[in-house]
């Protein structure tokens, strides 16, 4: 039998209606006659009672001083929670169910806390429940260091345990439950006549998670790739497919003329610093002096331009004065333009084809927006803009690229 690994989100279980649809989810899929492996998340968000981040605020208003090891101890509790609520519900309804943590799972990560990588997984113990269980669900977001002690993912660790897990069993796809319905042209909050997308691309779903999409964690969906294992981004509160992600390849079994598409979608990242230092006397010792700086004082630099006559780079608002004052430390004169936002073009048609940078220029140049700094790769490029044109940039290129269409 083909397995199927289902991911339910914190929202798919924050409530007793939505566990009641994840339920139904189950038993379709088992009624095709899949094995089913769920992966769950901690329920609810912020403020909600087994929430990750309600967990957090617990710690630090109980002494705020837990060590990492133990923080992380605290953590996996959330996951654990959702897990044996399904599971009670799931025998409720006559489906033999079995709950794993993450280690039972057979997931073997290194031992940094709150942001472990995953070295291994071993997930002989889930093929042996998949004998006597119809469902085995996982705790997601969460592995054992090879010393035996709990460690948690990260955020979008729970993806990551899907897409790590569906590889190691071969399973035939993994399906993402969120909130949404699959993933859309833009942010439907800022661009109105977003739409969503039937198929995309590994490379294309990366870049949009990585530059703003908050759909699916892009190291979910690295995993897939390298395994070759399709994900679908599907709704809790929905029966629709969802949007598939697989390779090109997979495209011909879908109509719409998606081949022929050269933009997928529009994403920012907003709340970014421009950083530009330039260049007095040898270019490549202050380009040094510049990252180096930044990399010891662990400030997270994108969107880098470097030139004989210097450097020109972005970090998060927040990070923003203390990097001014290294950078000033070291006898550099930098400037800081503050309240930035990335804008991203993403598609994996846009390699090779002439024009599609004069239609940005065009586009954005028709609203009177200023670009303050550009950058490509094979499936998107990236514009700098002010945070106020920020709303307008996307709408614009949204329209431009007609993805309303």
């Amino acid at each position: 039998m083909s397995i199927l690994v289902q991911k339910f989100g914190g929202t798919s279980l924050s409530t007793p209606q939505a566990r009641e649809l994840v339920i139904k989810h189950i038993k379709r899929e088992l009624s095709t006659g899949y094995q089913i492996v769920v992966v769950v998340s901690a329920m609810g968000r912020k403020g909600e009672p087994y929430a990750t981040d309600t967990l957090l605020d617990w710690a630090s208003q109980n002494g705020d001083a837990l060590p990492a090891r133990e923080r992380d101890l605290l953590l996996c509790c959330g996951e654990i929670i959702s897990a044996a609520t399904l599971c009670s519900l799931l025998e409720r309804e006559g489906v033999r169910s079995t709950v794993l943590t993450g280690a039972q799972a057979g997931f073997v990560t290194d031992d940094h806390y709150g942001n472990a990588r995953i070295k291994d997984v071993c997930p002989e113990r889930v093929i042996t429940e998949l004998e006597t269980h119809q469902v085995v669900i996982v705790t997601g977001f969460q592995g054992q260091s090879e010393s035996g002690d709990f460690t948690t993912l990260g955020r979008g660790g729970s993806d990551t345990s899907a897409t790590a897990l569906g590889a190691a069993l071969r399973a035939e796809m993994v399906d993402i439950y969120t909130d949404v319905n699959g993933i859309l042209t833009a942010d439907p909050r800022i661009v109105e006549d977003a739409r969503p997308l039937p198929i995309v691309s590994y490379a294309e779903i990366c870049n949009m998670a990585q530059y703003g999409a908050k759909v699916i964690h892009p190291r979910a969906v690295e995993i897939a790739m390298q395994a070759q294992i399709p994900v679908r981004v599907r709704s809790t509160f929905s029966e629709d497919e969802g949007t598939l992600v697989t390779q090109p390849e997979g495209f011909k079994d879908v109509q719409q003329g998606i081949l022929d598409r050269y933009v997928t979608g529009i994403a920012y990242v907003s709340n970014v610093t421009q950083i530009t230092v330039d260049c007095e006397g040898e270019g490549h010792n202050l380009q040094l002096q510049v990252f180096k700086s930044m990399a010891e004082n662990s400030i997270s630099v994108d969107f880098i331009n470097v030139t004989p006559s210097g450097a020109v780079y972005t970090v998060f608002d927040f990070d923003s004065d203390r990097a001014v004052t290294v950078l000033r430390d070291l006898g550099l004169s930098p400037r800081a333009l503050s309240g930035c936002a990335k804008v991203s073009v993403i598609g994996g048609g846009i390699n090779g084809v002439p024009g599609i940078m004069a239609k940005i220029v065009e586009s954005l140049s028709e609203q009177n927006i200023q670009i303050l700094q550009s950058a490509d790769s094979n499936t998107t490029i990236w514009v700098l803009v002010k945070k106020e044109d920020m709303v307008q940039a996307l709408r614009a290129l949204h329209t431009k690229f007609e993805l309303h269409r």
